[in-house]
Order: structure tokens, then sequence, then C-alpha cells
């Protein structure tokens, strides 16, 4: 997909599509308001029928309009204009990517840019239209027999903007943006790929791969790696699947030899039956989506090494499946990780903070600036926040401030859920330090038990978590990976960029 920007006159513009909106009581945008002057009023005429009143989300295509060089004109719903703002402008985009599929047209001007959204700069708004566009054309067919035809598929997509300032900053917003959405694509991709193609071993593969491409570092700790190094919470899971482990270690160098780190972790569960505590059979299929905290890690570091951002930046991940076997783990056992806590093993299907304890461990050699780590925890983060936010626990107020802000830059956002110490003592055990869930009446075993969990291994490091369960995939007739957190990350990386700038 090829991206650019467009200034000059709309009506002379030779293009297939040009994308308008519309607010409600049939009210045109300025750039609607320019191609229905130029075409003697055509769109007004066309409107005042009833065939678009400018509904949220509603679209109608007008082809060969009067006095116009394009080809078609696409007009989308924007709502009452009082009430547009980013999840509305959000929906515009969607909405228009989705009409321009069904169309013959290989490119388009969208000029939804133009359109205030509250207090958001034109940079904003043009990467999130380069974000949605590359979202909406996104299909993972590699699997397909017969891939679908590509056909007239959109290939080319210019933002119009005004000469000067926006114009300025829509060029660095299209670079950031396509940096950004390939992370996506990237994570996308991983996550969509079938548990018995994407293995802790094809994982590996595709660090190297990317590895190769930017020149960063990677390092793959193989099972007798993890057993010198004491790595109990991280084996104790694999040792149910004939897949090996790998500890995946991506380390990208783009600031001062001497910068210490920014650690990201990401949960690397290839599939997930639940263990000997194995769960329901339905939809049990969307468990190859339990390493999708790892594809935002790969999606993160493949965005910040295309926008060769200034900082040093690890990502680590932890890969196995869980699965029940013979030789594995059971209800009660004991191990012991590699900070040398002992854990009491009550649920099987509490995996994953097995092995990320682990990894964040790992990450203290690093002697890391911060560590975020990333993984679809608990489904009891869905059940408080949905599929709209991902649940962020920090030890660090400032780290928490930076990543609430990142998300809400990104669009990709994020809520701060409780971490005190009230909540600790859910985490109590009669023959181990602690257990891997709670117990009792204080939240017995929820997202916050679980980022307590975690707590306990991130004392020597500014550290946050993001259980993203509820985020990273949907289900139904739209059922596949999302794609976040990578563009709250990016964002993150991008702001420690910009502040580590001249150090």
């Amino acid at each position: 997909m090829d991206f650019g920007l467009a200034t000059g006159s709309l009506a002379q513009r030779r293009t297939g599509c040009i994308v308008v909106g519309v607010y409600e009581r049939r009210q045109l945008s300025p750039s609607a308001l320019d191609l229905d002057a130029a075409s003697g009023h055509a769109l007004a005429s066309v409107l005042a029928r009833g065939d678009l009143e400018g509904e949220p989300g509603t679209t109608l295509l007008l082809h060969d309009v009067a006095h116009l060089a394009c080809e078609r004109v696409l007009l989308v719903g924007l709502g009452r204009e009082c009430d547009f703002r980013e999840s509305r402008y959000l929906t515009a985009l969607a909405s228009a990517v989705k009409a321009l599929r069904t169309t013959g047209t290989a490119e388009a001007t969208l000029c939804l840019p133009e359109l205030h959204v509250g207090a958001r700069d034109a940079a904003w708004k043009i990467e999130q239209a380069l974000i949605a566009v590359m979202d909406g054309t996104y299909r993972f067919d590699q699997l397909k027999s017969k891939p679908p035809a590509a056909g007239h598929a959109l290939r080319k997509v210019a933002f119009h903007v005004a000469d000067g300032p926006d114009a300025t900053a829509g060029e660095a917003a299209i670079g950031r943006g396509l940096a950004i959405a390939a992370g996506i694509v990237l994570a996308k991709d991983l996550g969509n790929m079938p548990g018995n193609l994407c293995t802790p071993v094809y994982l590996a593969d595709r660090a190297r791969e990317l590895g190769s491409r930017h020149g960063f570092e990677v390092r793959i700790l193989e099972r007798e790696d993890l057993e010198q190094l004491g790595m109990g919470g991280f084996l104790a899971v694999a040792r149910g699947s004939r897949q090996p482990p790998k500890l995946i270690v991506m380390e990208y160098r783009g600031g001062a030899g001497d910068a210490r780190p920014v650690v990201l972790v990401g949960k690397g569960i290839t599939f997930d039956t639940g263990g000997l505590c194995i769960k329901p059979a339905a939809a049990m299929d969307e468990m190859k989506f339990d390493m999708c905290g790892a594809a935002s890690v790969f999606g993160a570091l493949h965005a910040a090494a295309l926008m060769k951002l200034p900082l040093h930046v690890v990502g680590i991940v932890p890969a196995t499946e869980n699965m029940p076997d013979g030789n594995a783990i059971k209800p009660g056992d004991v191990v012991t990780t590699m900070s040398g806590q002992t854990v009491e093993i009550l649920d099987t299907d509490s995996e994953g903070r097995l092995v990320l304890c682990d990894a964040l461990t790992y990450a203290e050699k690093y002697d890391p600036a911060a560590v975020v780590d990333v993984a679809t925890l608990t489904g009891s983060i869905a059940s408080a926040l949905g599929d709209v936010a991902s649940g962020l626990f920090s030890s660090s107020d400032a780290l928490a401030r930076e990543l609430l802000a990142a998300g809400d830059r990104a669009w990709d956002r994020a809520w701060r859920m409780p971490l005190w110490d009230d909540y600790q003592e859910a985490l109590k055990s009669n023959f181990a330090d602690f257990p891997n869930v709670g117990s009792g009446d204080i939240c017995a075993d929820c997202a916050v038990t679980a980022a307590c969990f975690l707590s306990r291994f991130t004392s020597r490091y500014p550290w946050a978590h993001l259980d993203v369960a509820g985020t990273v995939s949907r289900g139904g007739a739209d059922k596949g990976a999302t794609g976040r957190p990578v563009a709250l990350l990016a964002h993150f990386l991008v702001g420690r960029a910009e502040g580590n700038a001249g150090r």
C-alpha cells in the first residue's frame, strides 16, 4: 500500500474516489462543500432526496459526479458535529475503508483528516487514518489453498491536507504510521497463525529473521540454558509439551552504547490447553491467541527499528505450549523460580505468570531503565474492561503515567488498576513461599492477584504489567488478532526516545 499527501483543488483531482464527510442533518464537511460547489451542488441535491442523513458509519457512493475529475465520491456519515470525537472519527474511517473495498477503485483520496477531532492535530488524524486503512484492508489468507483474487484492490491512498504546517506534520505522521502499522500487521500475522505452525521454534525463527532484517542481536536460550539459570517456573509449564521451550531475546541498540534499556517482556504461550486443569472445549481454538503478548513485543521492536528510534530496547519472550501429559505439572506441585522464590502450583491454567516470573527475573541482567510485560493473563480483565482498554498495573506512578499517555496518543488505551498491598494477602501457601493463584475472600483469583504475583519478581526496576486478554483478539464472525497493544508500546518507545534525545 502506498500513502502520500494531496493538496490543491479537489475538483480537479484525478483519482478513483474522493472520501468526504457528512454530519447529521446533511451538513457537509469543508471538502464536501468544495466538491458540492464545483459540481453545481450535485452532492446537496442527492442528499436532499434522503439517501444519507449523516448517521455515524453510514456511506453513500456517487459515480461520475458532474464537473469533478474523480471517478467516484464517497460520502461518509459522521453523526452530530458537536459529538464528533476520537471514537466517531475511527468509526468513520473504518466505514470508509469498508466501502472502498467494495468498489473497483485502486486509489483514493481521503479528506476525513480535515475534520475537527477535539484537540487532536493533523499528525494524529493522519496516523490514525493510515492505520485504519491498513487494518481495514488486512487479510490473513496465506493458509488458504486458493487465496481470494486481488482484483482491483486498494493500492494507493492520499490524505488531503492544506499546504504549510499540516503538510509538514503529515509527512512525519505517514512515516510513523507506516512503521506502527507494519508492527501491527506482524503481530496480527503471528497471532493468527495456528498452534501447529506457530510453535516456540517458529517464533525463534521469526525472531532471527527480524534481527537479520534490522541488524539487531537475537539470542535463543534452549532448555539446557533455562535449567542452568534455574528457571523452574518456565520449565514447569513446558514439561507437558513435546515442543522445546525457547527463551527468545531480541536486542535493538539504537541509542547510546551505555544507555540503560527499556525491556519489553511478552508472554509466548503458543497454545494453552490449561494443562491438567484443562479448559472447556468450546472456543479452545482461540487459545492460539495466548501468545499475542509476545506478538506485540515482536511488533513493537519491528516498529522501533523501522522508525530508527535512538533507544536501547530489549524484547524477551518466554515461548512454550501448555499441554496435558504424563510429565505435566500437577496441582499441588512446588517449583523454585529463577529468583529463588518457591511457588505452589494450584492451577495449571494459570501458567502465564509462571513463565513470566522467570523472564522478569532474567530482565534484571540488563539493569533496565524500565520493564513492561504484556500478557493475556486473566479472563477477569476482559470482564472488567471489555475489549476497549487493556489493564495496566504498575509499581511506578511515573511509568504508569507514561504508558497511559502513550495509549491515549495511540488511541490504544489502557486503564490503571490497583496494585495495593491489601491484595497481596490473597497469595498465601502452607507449602511454598506463595501460590500461583489467590485464595480467601480478597480477590481470590483475578487480574489484580495475578499482577500481585508478578510484582514479587520486579523489585529491582520500575515495572508495569499490561493484561491484554480482552484487547488482543476478537471472536465471532471477525475472529482474529487485533495487533494491540503494538501502537501503545510504539508510542511509549517514541516518547522514551524523544525524552532521551541529546543524552
